[in-house]
């Protein structure tokens, strides 16, 4: 993560990019070095942060989300059956993510690379790493044990705080 970030302050020096903060130039710059950088610093820091020691991470959500989980997909049970579908299916490296329109409603996507949901709108609340690098030691090629492991480290409440 630290070379992300150096490469990046280095990157946006004289730049339009230099005084923003990070979603902002996840959400404007072009495809490149610069966005590839900025990309993955917020993905890895919306990651990391999602996640909670399993004795103390919840095991689903509540409130709002809940709510908003339960009217689109009818229950968690289903909600989270498509989302590791959508990491499963994710050809190559990427994120899939769980992101909010401004009305709400909640949205599932596959998202390549340094790619980042921000880039169309939407506020990213929750997400899963489908790069090789984050499962291949513990799960070889095994992406869908990775992704369904996850959900016991999750800290619904840092997720239902980004909603």
């Amino acid at each position: 993560m630290k070379a992300y970030v150096d490469n990046l302050n280095k990157l946006i020096v004289g730049t339009e990019f230099e005084n923003m903060p990070l979603e902002e130039i996840v959400a404007k710059a072009p495809a490149g070095p610069i966005f590839n950088n900025a990309g993955q610093i917020l993905n890895h820091n919306l990651y990391f942060t999602q996640f909670a020691p399993a004795e103390a991470a919840k095991t689903a959500p509540s409130g709002p989300l809940a709510a908003q989980i339960d009217k689109q997909w009818g229950s968690f049970e289903a909600f989270k059956a498509e989302f590791e579908a959508k990491g499963v299916g994710l050809f190559g490296s990427g994120w899939v993510w769980l992101s909010a329109q401004e009305d709400g409603t909640l949205v599932i996507s596959q998202e390549p690379g340094a790619s980042n949901p921000v880039t169309r709108g939407l506020k990213p609340l929750l997400t899963f790493d489908v790069w090789e690098h984050a499962y291949y030691l513990d799960y070889q090629n095994r992406r869908a044990a990775h992704l369904k492991a996850l959900w016991d480290i999750v800290d619904w409440k840092v997720v239902e705080g980004r909603y």
